[in-house]
């Protein structure tokens, strides 16, 4: 059985995550039509920001880094402890990712286990998050983790 362990990301990671996580979430909103290409990644900063308006001190935030058995980084992943909707007792995760290069290891389930653990030992007793309809890979994981649709918005060309 593939294990990760956690550790909180340093003020590096943090920023450097940050970077890539703009990039990321401004592509997939464009990608799923939500958000023009113009001005996309300086909205998802202004989102990050107003979300994390202390950074990586803002209060309730878990900011993990998944390590490997051999010691080696292998993804990062950030939860909300409380719910941006208010729901009592779930947290919610915003962000997991495994680095690219170690994909396809069963790293990505053993890394979301580890931060429901995180999240239960903070005290949540669910979690809850948001996948973009395209993205089938992380559909499936979350499937098979025991996650359930609670809400669903569809879209139909016109």
């Amino acid at each position: 059985m593939t294990t990760v362990t956690l550790r909180p990301m340093t003020s590096g990671e943090f920023d450097e995550w940050q970077a890539a996580l703009a990039a990321d979430y401004a592509a997939e909103q464009v990608a799923a039509g939500t958000w023009p290409p113009e001005g996309a990644e300086r909205r998802a900063r202004e989102e990050n920001a107003r979300l994390l308006p202390d950074g990586a001190a803002t209060e309730r935030m878990l900011f993990l880094r998944g390590v490997g058995g051999d010691g080696e980084p292998v993804g990062r992943a950030w939860v909300a402890l409380d719910h941006p909707r208010g729901a009592p007792g779930v947290a919610f995760l915003y962000d997991i990712e495994v680095v690219e290069h170690r994909r396809g290891q069963g790293l990505g389930r053993a890394l979301l286990a580890a931060v429901e653990d995180a999240a239960r030992d903070a005290g949540a007793d669910g979690m809850e998050l948001n996948v973009f309809g395209q993205n089938a890979a992380a559909r499936a994981l979350y499937g098979t983790s025991g996650y359930e649709v609670v809400t669903q918005q569809m879209r139909k060309a016109l």
